[in-house]
């Protein structure tokens, strides 16, 4: 195997795991923001009425444990608990609660914003990757993930707007690494979807690093230092740019002799294009599977339960990259019988996994839907489980099913759709707050049945592949 390959198959899946996708943390970058007491001038009276929409279900309960008795808010907004304490009344051990309704919706906007802007920036993206090279995508990337990290290093609280481009640069830069990785693929031919469902799985798993910087952080290390750090790292991602990565495409099928790099780019055959640009997540839906898996079931909770309740998403989160190979395997597990693979071999390897993750899909929906506080574990591994079938095995389907020279159009033409899509959320809270009494069930059950139309896919692709099948069997016979 060449050494080269693996290199660059190693540091593309540490720069997918540490930053292509560290947007998704940002529930663990909210408590450390709040710490800093950014949008706290949105909390009319900070020290008394406070409460914390990320977290909605975890107070609810606590105090029905308790036996606590409730007043109601008249002003309640969706995702805040009608059911609010005592104004002078602290938290058990006398650890008061962080935050306020609004701040914490300032907070799901700007993290709302950066979504939208992820999936809508891709089209651009993956046009300027076709047409462009991997080079001058990722030298567009890196301008953006410095910016951004810089603009949170030298943000105050006074000028805590800049989150909102920030976040957005974040999110474009991080979909740009991931992009341009994913045909590294294209080098090991055999384990194609094996790999691309890994970074994928590296991608939902760079979370963490938020993670890491609350840790950090609460051991003492200013934000400013950290993110500082972050903006330096980009000298790494510029010598992998470089003397890892071609300046247009990696081919597939790969020639022989292949060659790659700044030093090596004059051996690399044009005449091919790559698929890269379609196999990267689907981030439309991610933030609201964390709004469900975090936000929701928790509301006006002590702060100490609502970091406990954040590290164990982050830290479930990270194992995404440990579950995203399997579905790759699954779809590679026929090339280790048959080397000599057509399209259409591997097009029935695929039914099985969008089988699984549709069934997967159901069941996160089931589990996010229960409000009890013992669901969330479940709920947890499942969203992971589910994301990174859902994405990797997205992504290996469009490597399979479409022409190569058209991936980074038509896939960002897809995510551009998701982001327009993800706007029915807001009607659908309008009518959970104003005519379901803010009782999400109906909705919830509307979606879950829903989503069993996604069974439709793989039956039309077992459909596919029969007729295929009775088509070669027929022309065999005639030329017999």
């Amino acid at each position: 195997m060449n050494f080269k390959f693996v290199v660059t198959l190693l540091t593309g899946l540490v720069e997918c795991i540490c930053f292509a996708g560290v947007t998704f943390g940002w529930a663990s970058l909210v408590f450390v923001l709040k710490k800093e007491k950014y949008f706290q001038d949105l909390c009319p009276d900070t020290a008394n009425h406070t409460t914390n929409s990320t977290d909605t279900r975890v107070s609810a309960f606590l105090q029905t444990q308790r036996g606590e008795a409730c007043t109601r808010d008249p002003g309640s907004k969706l995702g805040e608990q009608a059911c609010l304490p005592p104004r002078s009344r602290k938290q058990a051990g006398g650890e008061k609660r962080t935050g306020c309704f609004p701040q914490d919706e300032r907070y799901s906007l700007i993290f709302t914003v950066a979504a939208f802007m992820n999936n809508l920036m891709t089209l651009p993206s993956g046009y300027i990757f076709d047409r462009f090279g991997t080079m001058v995508t990722r030298f567009i990337g890196i301008s953006c993930y410095t910016t951004a990290t810089l603009f949170i290093a030298l943000s105050t609280p006074d000028t805590g707007l800049l989150l909102f481009p920030a976040l957005s640069l974040l999110a474009t830069g991080g979909i740009i690494f991931i992009l341009t990785n994913m045909q590294v693929g294209n080098l090991f031919g055999g384990q194609r979807s094996t790999i691309i469902t890994f970074y994928n799985g590296a991608f939902d798993s760079s979370s963490v690093i938020f993670l890491i910087v609350k840790v950090l952080y609460q051991n003492g290390i200013s934000l400013r230092t950290l993110f500082l750090f972050l903006s330096c790292c980009s000298a790494i991602h510029i010598l992998r740019t470089l003397f890892l990565l071609p300046k247009g495409h990696i081919p597939y099928p790969l020639p022989e002799g292949y060659h790659y790099g700044i030093k090596c780019e004059k051996d690399v055959p044009e005449k091919k294009k790559t698929l890269g640009s379609s196999e990267l997540p689907n981030d439309g839906q991610k933030s609201k599977e964390a709004k469900d898996c975090v936000g929701e079931p928790f509301l006006k909770s002590p702060i100490k339960q609502v970091s406990t309740y954040t590290n164990v998403f982050a830290v479930f989160q990270f194992c995404g990259v440990l579950c995203a190979p399997w579905n790759g395997l699954i779809m590679d597990r026929h090339k280790r019988k048959n080397k000599d693979t057509g399209k259409h071999d591997d097009l029935h390897s695929s039914i099985l996994s969008l089988t699984l993750t549709a069934i997967q899909c159901i069941l996160f929906s089931v589990c996010a839907s229960i409000p009890l506080l013992p669901v969330l574990y479940p709920t947890f591994f499942l969203q992971v489980l589910n994301r990174s079938f859902l994405y990797g095995g997205n992504a290996a389907f469009l490597s399979i099913a479409f022409p190569a020279k058209h991936f980074g159009k038509l896939y960002g033409l897809v995510m551009s759709l998701s982001a327009v899509i993800s706007l029915l959320q807001y009607p659908a809270f309008y009518i959970i707050r104003t005519h379901l009494n803010k009782d999400p069930l109906y909705v919830n059950i509307f979606l879950a049945i829903l989503m069993l139309v996604t069974f439709a896919h793989p039956i039309n692709i077992l459909r596919i592949c029969r007729e295929d099948r009775k088509a070669r069997k027929a022309a065999d016979s005639h030329t017999s």
